[in-house]
């Protein structure tokens, strides 16, 4: 086992590499007797080719079926019977799976991970049965309107990167995917070096050590190349997309493109969103519990105080690559999207045009700080954390962000709002809600 320093910081973590490249990532937290494990990989969305689009996701629901030694009907119960929670999700950079418990059952947790790392079985009956619960899920999203022009959206904003495929997959591919597709995709990517485990809560790093080391030690590193993603080339002009479906609300959505959350300009994008529509933090696992404080921000003024829209929301997500950064509004009744756009246009304008305040800069850092530390409020979301900003660039990158946030300027602010919330940059979404 290949060990690194752990970082010199308040709440220590424990950084280590087995001989077969499974990263493990351990924080102890001794204030109630639980443990979080997270086991990350590497692969999400943008790792599909045209045609096989969902299949990650599609990956992720059969590792709940079974393995060599977990019969199917027992997965959920292993972590239940201590009373914890599990779960897992995909998106576009990653797939991850967690579990929460007290910490008599960390081993019974690892046995969990480490055969859902190298013993899932895809029984044929399986995989016929998740296509048709995977099929719905997607009838099911498109059947709501903001989720649906989200998809819409981000596939008109992207011409070649892989974040244009929707995580849940295109319904011809859906129709067409086999068994054999699945499984290979899992065996591809589901090993050791493509894998970060994060365990954090009341352990001891040397006894967790051990016992990781005794149930994924043993496992052989595969082949882990992933594909070089071409670069998405620049906008040459506005792009738009008008869904028209039955529905009962008109839902406008503008996306600029966003830098990823290694690049520089990350932490004033942040600070731009919450000031254009309230601080949100970086947590995409747990941050939208805690509604973001929208009362003084510059779109909320000027679209739901003035009665134009009931809601307003802003969408920046931390990403290996960059992606988007989205406005969204619902359109109260009786109000053109027309009007809704023109509206939302001339405040995003006048802040590109004329850029923010000072105090407006000093009360976005604020509250982002603030929000940074209540992602952390949990071992769960300490875990997540990690795992997640790991997946993407370090983890390293979260612990660094507060400092990269506390040193934004007005400048830097101001500069990006010029360059990234041009309309030739932008793509305007609407959804155009037609009578039953």
């Amino acid at each position: 086992m290949a060990a690194v320093a752990p970082a010199a910081d308040a709440a220590v973590i424990h950084e280590h590499v087995l001989d077969n490249g499974l990263r493990v990532l351990l924080q102890e937290a001794h204030a109630a007797p639980l443990v979080s494990v997270w086991c990350w990989y590497r692969v999400g969305s943008r790792d599909e080719d045209s045609g096989r689009t969902g299949v990650s996701h599609w990956v992720e629901h059969m590792n709940f079926k079974g393995s060599t030694n977990i019969p199917r009907d027992q997965v959920k119960g292993i972590i239940e019977r201590y009373g914890g929670t599990w779960n897992g999700y995909t998106w576009i950079d990653q797939t991850a799976y967690t579990s929460t418990a007290t910490r008599d059952a960390l081993d019974q947790m690892l046995f969990v991970e480490a055969e859902r790392m190298g013993e899932c079985l895809y029984d044929p009956d399986d995989v016929a049965s998740e296509r048709t619960v995977i099929i719905s899920e997607l009838q099911g999203g498109e059947n709501e309107p903001d989720q649906l022009l989200d998809q819409e959206v981000t596939a008109t904003a992207f011409r070649v990167h892989g974040y244009r495929h929707p995580t849940i997959g295109w319904l011809p591919d859906l129709e067409s995917m086999t068994r054999d597709d699945l499984y290979g995709h899992y065996r591809r990517f589901y090993v050791p070096n493509n894998a970060t485990l994060v365990l954090a809560g009341n352990f001891e790093v040397r006894d967790a050590l051990r016992r990781v080391e005794a149930r994924f030690g043993a496992m052989a590193p595969g082949d882990v190349r992933r594909r070089v993603e071409p670069r998405e080339p620049e906008p040459c002009g506005e792009r738009r997309v008008v869904v028209s479906r039955p529905g009962t609300a008109a839902y406008l959505r503008l996306a600029f493109r966003a830098p990823a959350v290694a690049d520089a300009e990350f932490p004033a994008m942040l600070v731009l969103d919450a000031v254009l529509t309230g601080a949100k933090g970086v947590n995409i696992w747990s941050g939208s519990r805690t509604p973001a404080p929208q009362r003084k921000s510059r779109l909320y003024t000027a679209l739901v105080d003035s009665g134009l829209a009931s809601a307003v929301n802003g969408s920046l997500a931390p990403t290996a690559d960059p992606f988007l950064y989205a406005v969204s509004a619902t359109a109260t009744d009786g109000t053109r999207l027309g009007v809704l756009e023109e509206a939302a246009s001339e405040a995003i304008d006048r802040v590109r045009h004329d850029g923010i305040t000072a105090g407006e800069l000093d009360r976005a850092r604020r509250q982002l700080l603030a929000r940074l530390v209540f992602e952390n409020d949990s071992v769960t979301s300490i875990a997540h954390q990690l795992g997640f900003f790991e997946t993407i660039a370090s983890w390293r990158a979260v612990h660094e962000l507060p400092g990269r946030i506390q040193a934004v300027t007005l400048d830097a602010v101001n500069a990006a709002a010029a360059s990234r919330l041009t309309t030739s940059r932008r793509t305007v979404g609407w959804f155009d809600p037609q009578p039953a």
